[in-house]
């Protein structure tokens, strides 16, 4: 994850295109591809996005400064109808649109995938990009600021540009865990602890 943006070296439309491009390839529960894209990358919308969702109590940090240099950020929406409106049609075997049949929110999952790929497409075409959250409190107000739907949940934000030189995160000091401390092989052990 890059947190620290070139400002002087724009990201080119078509470049954002690609990206997108790869994420509506991400697997979708029923193939419902419950996901919505939206991409800000003027000025005034990027600093738009930057004023409605920091907290006003925020505190400067150089995690904010070096993010909001970024010069394109997307915004992934999850679609929840449309997965129970999916399920609901005849091939899937459904007569209702109950939500407590899932057992996870595939809509949210399969949206996180689909971010994932443009995060991955990123790094191969050479920009860095940084998946972070929207703080809870300050979604009304971005909803308002760019006229999202409420039926469509933003499940984070991606900024995407040109990498520049950057502070490694103190959290980096944890480590990665190994793989066979995470993975469980034909019944689940103890794991260690964070």
């Amino acid at each position: 994850m890059v947190r620290n943006y070139d400002p002087d070296r724009p990201v080119p439309a078509e470049l954002v295109d690609k990206l997108l491009g790869y994420a509506v390839h991400a697997p979708s529960a029923g193939f419902s591809q419950g996901w919505e894209f939206l991409v800000l990358s003027s000025a005034e919308d990027v600093a738009r996005f930057w004023s409605v969702t920091t907290p006003e109590d925020a505190l400067p940090s150089g995690w904010l400064e070096g993010m909001s240099r970024a010069p394109v950020i997307v915004v992934p929406h999850s679609h929840r109808d449309a997965y129970l409106d999916r399920y609901a049609e005849p091939d899937k075997g459904w007569t209702d649109k109950d939500e407590a049949r899932w057992p996870v929110p595939y809509w949210h999952i399969d949206t996180g995938m689909a971010s994932l790929l443009v995060l991955l497409g990123a790094v191969d075409e050479g920009l860095g990009a940084c998946f972070f959250g929207i703080p809870p409190a300050q979604i009304p107000g971005y909803r308002a600021a760019f006229d999202v739907p409420e039926a469509y949940t933003p499940i984070g934000a991606m900024t995407i540009g040109y990498r520049a030189q950057d502070k490694k995160s103190p959290s980096l000091r944890r480590g990665r865990r190994e793989a066979g401390t995470v993975t469980h092989r034909g019944r689940w052990t103890p794991s260690a602890e964070l």
